[in-house]
């Protein structure tokens, strides 16, 4: 029986990430996949690669665009769901399934009115304003935090089978010596409070203790990153981009970063503290809410971007060894190991298709 889903992400890697998880699940399963984005937006460029079938269209986030945008929006709602049931008919698909972001919304829309069972995944610990929405009518609410829904079901964010690391957490940390490995990743962009604070606050340290350092720095500052590091004094190797982040998350006993649903996610299936700084603007303020999840089970650090300078991000440093780190990485771990989401998510695909198939 030929089986085809239709996933719908975009805008951001949080959104796209997990979905390519989940139809890397399901291509081994038989499953024909077919993508609804933007091409020219992020999904456009790490999907097609994938070998998966790419649907175009357009829809945009109402969000900054002010009372021109509100009145254009029946439009471009119009236009956008026009162009998801040309997609969705000539697909031919037996389930929808929406990531989160706006370019969800229409394809949902058209789905329910079609008849075709809507599954939506929150990846974040507050739900999006699609999402929202999109859970009035869904078949399957799937979530990647606990409580998210009166009547969503915690199935934890898919992530790439790329990231497993082949020794458990326990027998990595055991096995090192010398200084602390220190990852600091601020996301594709970079992230510019940490490309500012962690030159600053390493140089505070004496050199016979400071860890060694691995900054991801995002492409447009990597060339200011350098020059920080230098004109402090500090060994640093920075980054553009990292390619393995199974890898790189698997050397490090330390990691500053983001709270993206989809690095917390990372985070627990590799095994490795992390201190979280999340995103102070962030929508609904998800990124702290994510962050939680694993600091409030000691699991994590949090520490709040307008309360850190150089001198207390010195002072978290150095209160750190590897035993205590190795802790908070176990205990993170053991939270990544009950992580089968994409395996779950498939699972619920099949159930409706199977449910479908016997109702009719």
């Amino acid at each position: 029986m030929r089986k085809a889903i239709m996933i719908m992400a975009g805008g951001t890697g949080g959104h796209i990430t997990p979905g390519l998880a989940i139809a890397s699940e399901l291509a081994t399963r038989g499953w024909e996949i077919h993508w609804l984005g933007n091409i020219n937006k992020m999904e456009g460029k790490m999907v097609p690669p994938a070998g998966y079938e790419f649907h175009h269209m357009e829809f945009t986030s109402l969000r900054g665009k002010g009372i021109g945008g509100l009145l254009q929006m029946p439009f471009n709602l119009l236009k956008a769901c026009r162009e998801a049931k040309k997609a969705i008919k000539q697909s031919k698909v037996s389930v929808v399934m929406g990531m989160g972001g706006y370019v969800s919304f229409p394809g949902a829309l058209v789905a329910k009115f079609l008849g075709i069972p809507v599954v939506i995944h929150e990846a974040n610990a507050v739900a999006g304003t699609a999402n929202k929405h999109i859970a009035k009518f869904a078949k399957r609410i799937l979530t990647g935090f606990p409580n998210v829904f009166k009547n969503g079901e915690y199935v934890g964010n898919p992530v790439r089978k790329s990231l497993n690391q082949n020794i458990s957490t326990n027998e990595r940390y055991s096995s090192r010596v010398g200084p602390l490995k220190l990852l600091v990743v601020g996301g594709s962009q970079g992230a510019g409070p940490l490309n500012d604070l962690l030159p600053k606050a390493i140089s505070l340290i004496p050199k016979e203790t400071r860890p060694q350092v691995v900054h991801q720095a995002g492409q447009n500052n990597l060339d200011d990153l350098i020059q920080k590091y230098k004109a402090l004094n500090v060994d640093a190797k920075c980054l553009s981009f990292i390619d393995d982040m199974g890898a790189k998350l698997g050397e490090s006993d330390i990691l500053i970063c983001r709270s993206g649903a989809m690095t917390v996610a990372e985070v627990c299936v590799v095994g490795v503290a992390a201190a979280f700084v999340p995103l102070p603007h962030a929508i609904a303020d998800h990124q702290t809410a994510n962050a939680k999840f694993l600091s409030d089970q000691d699991a994590g650090f949090l520490l709040v971007q307008k309360d850190l300078t150089a001198e207390k991000l010195k002072d978290f440093l150095l209160s750190m060894d590897r035993d205590k780190l190795k802790e908070i990485a176990i205990r993170a771990e053991t939270i990544g190991k009950e992580n089968f989401a994409a395996t779950r998510c498939a699972d619920i695909c099949e159930q409706l298709v199977n449910n479908d198939e016997t109702q009719n």
